[in-house]
Formats: structure tokens, C-alpha cells, sequence
């Protein structure tokens, strides 16, 4: 697994945060001999979504967190498909997570934690999550190893797990994930995904002026 540390390879162009009562925005890219990947993001923005990483189901479940979580997302990727999909998956997840992070800066009156159980058909995902600075992943989502890919090209269920590793970890936030109830893949997935944004929705939204910790910073 790729992780975000001072010794990679990988090469980041970052513009500054702003974060202001208004709109708390930011812009990175990430670019290694494997990827490269472009992501902005408006977290007090409209939902709208702009992604294209030549995984049409990621894609899909990419534009869930911006549309359900509020966002304005836009997401280019482009990765060396013809080898697997992990490393664009991973990527997207690392370089998102960062501007995340960098968005949401200081963190000062946003409400910090989030949970729902989101329902889709017949599946049923809880999730829970902390801005925290700590980051944690519990994955309680398994899926058989005979279980079907899913889209064309092919997005094999268990790379949302490696998803949301990359995510919660660069930025910086504790994801509880727990399948009550499934069958249907594409419905488990996406309950996920949904899920996790409308959790960070209510997370991320100010609703006061200081740092909601006792530590006095996240």
C-alpha cells in the first residue's frame, strides 16, 4: 500500500487553503511513475461534480461523496489501468484525503463527529467518523473472493476498503465502517460511499468558533 510520507516519490503541487466563513477550498495534485492525479474540492459548495479517473463505477461512487456530502469535487486521475486499478484507486483516495485536510485547516467550530446508517435496497451500511488528526480505519465490509468485479474497466469490490485506508489516513480523520445488512454489491458499495458523506457532511459543517477539543487543536 501506498502512504503519503517525506520520502516518496511521489511529487505534490498544493495551493494554500482558504478557509473563510464563505468557502473553505483546496487544490492538489499528486504525480508519481504511476499516477497522476488532479483533485479540488469546495466544502461549502453546491454538490456539483466534475470526476474522471477511467473507472466508471469509481467514478460513480466518487461523485457520491461531493453530491452527498455537499461538495464541489472535481477529480482527474489517470493511472496505469492496463496494470491494475489499485494504484489509481489508492491514489485518489490518498491525494483527496489531503485536500480534505487541507480544507478544513484549523478546524475551528466544525462539528468534528458524524454517523448515519444509510439504507440502499436490501443494504445497510453504518458509518461513523471523527475529524480527529488521528487516523484510524475499522472496515467492517467484507465481500467473498469470487465475488464479481464491477464496470468496465473492472473495479474489484475490495478496493474500496484500500479506498478508504488512503483517505482516512491522509486525512488525518478516524472511519468506522460496518455492514448490517447486503446482498447485492453494487448496493453495499454505494451505501458506503454515500454513507461517508453524509457523515463527513454533518462533520465538517461550523456550527461554532472554537476548536472542538480539549486539547485546544486536531
Amino acid at each position: 500500500m501506498t502512504t503519503p510520507d517525506p520520502t516518496s516519490t511521489a511529487s505534490r503541487s498544493t495551493t494554500s487553503p482558504t478557509a473563510t466563513p464563505a468557502h473553505r477550498t483546496a487544490t492538489s495534485q499528486r504525480v508519481t511513475k504511476e499516477t497522476t492525479i488532479d483533485v479540488s474540492i469546495d466544502l461549502d459548495g453546491t454538490g456539483a461534480t466534475e470526476v474522471s479517473t477511467g473507472l466508471p463505477f469509481f467514478d460513480h461512487m466518487i461523485s457520491q461523496l461531493g453530491r452527498h456530502g455537499g461538495f464541489d469535487l472535481r477529480v482527474s486521475a489517470r493511472g496505469d489501468l492496463d496494470v491494475d486499478a489499485h494504484h489509481t484507486v489508492e491514489d485518489v483516495g490518498i491525494t483527496l484525503g489531503e485536500v480534505l485536510a487541507q480544507a478544513l485547516g484549523d478546524k475551528a467550530g466544525v462539528r468534528r463527529f458524524g454517523s448515519v446508517s444509510l439504507p440502499l435496497d436490501e443494504a445497510l451500511v453504518e458509518v461513523a467518523l471523527d475529524l480527529s488528526g488521528r487516523p484510524f480505519l475499522v472496515y467492517g465490509i467484507e465481500f467473498p473472493p469470487e465475488t464479481s468485479p464491477l464496470g468496465t474497466p473492472p473495479f474489484e469490490p475490495q478496493l474500496a476498503e484500500e479506498f478508504w485506508r488512503a483517505f482516512s489516513t491522509s486525512a488525518g480523520l478516524t472511519l468506522h465502517l460496518r455492514l448490517i445488512a447486503g446482498k447485492n454489491t453494487h448496493h453495499i458499495v454505494e451505501a458506503s460511499f454515500k454513507g461517508v458523506a453524509r457523515a463527513l457532511r454533518d462533520a465538517v459543517r461550523v456550527e461554532g468558533g472554537g476548536i472542538p477539543s480539549t486539547k485546544g487543536a486536531l
